[in-house]
């Protein structure tokens, strides 16, 4: 095995293990392809280019296949991102109840961009399309805790809490 060989990400036996498992339920591999992508975040943290071409190769599929589901859900990362993931919800409903003031406050507060990671690795910002929550709009989902009827004031005690444990989730 080459060194490049050795440096690209592997999935523990265990994890294949539970993979094989998995496929086994479905009549063709593609169709595991959603819980093997989370299973890979779970490991990897993100979905690297590197792990995607793992996840394809261990579900016998073609990159594209993989790439197009990756890139469609916004619950898939491809870069690394801060302790605490704030993803705001910026769709119609949560929209008209105050998100991209929102948006624009924790920017503002955290000294970032959308999509961007404090320098201290603890806050990640970013919008998503629809969080399913609309009668509790505006909802921030925090490291996949959904969060309604969420305002700045929220915010600000929950960075603040952050920040003060020292990021620990």
């Amino acid at each position: 095995m080459s060194a490049v060989e050795q440096a690209l990400p592997q999935f523990s036996s265990k994890r294949l293990e539970e993979i094989k498992t998995l496929i086994a339920r479905y009549p063709h591999s593609r169709s595991a392809l959603l819980p093997v992508l989370h299973m890979a975040q779970e490991d990897f943290e993100y979905l690297s280019m590197d792990v995607q071409k793992l996840v394809a190769k261990t579900l016998g599929l073609h990159l594209m296949a993989v790439r197009e589901v990756v890139t469609f859900y916004t619950m898939f990362r491809e870069k690394p991102c801060g302790t605490y993931l704030l993803e705001v919800c910026t769709n119609a409903g949560c929209m008209l109840n105050g998100a991209d003031e929102l948006v624009r406050h924790l920017c503002d507060t955290l000294e970032i961009k959308v999509g961007g990671t404090t320098p201290d690795g603890l806050f990640t910002v970013t919008e998503v399309e629809c969080a399913g929550a609309c009668a509790g709009a505006p909802v921030v989902q925090i490291n996949n805790a959904y969060h309604e009827k969420v305002d700045a004031a929220h915010m600000d005690v929950f960075i603040t809490e952050a920040r003060g444990q020292g990021g620990k989730k």
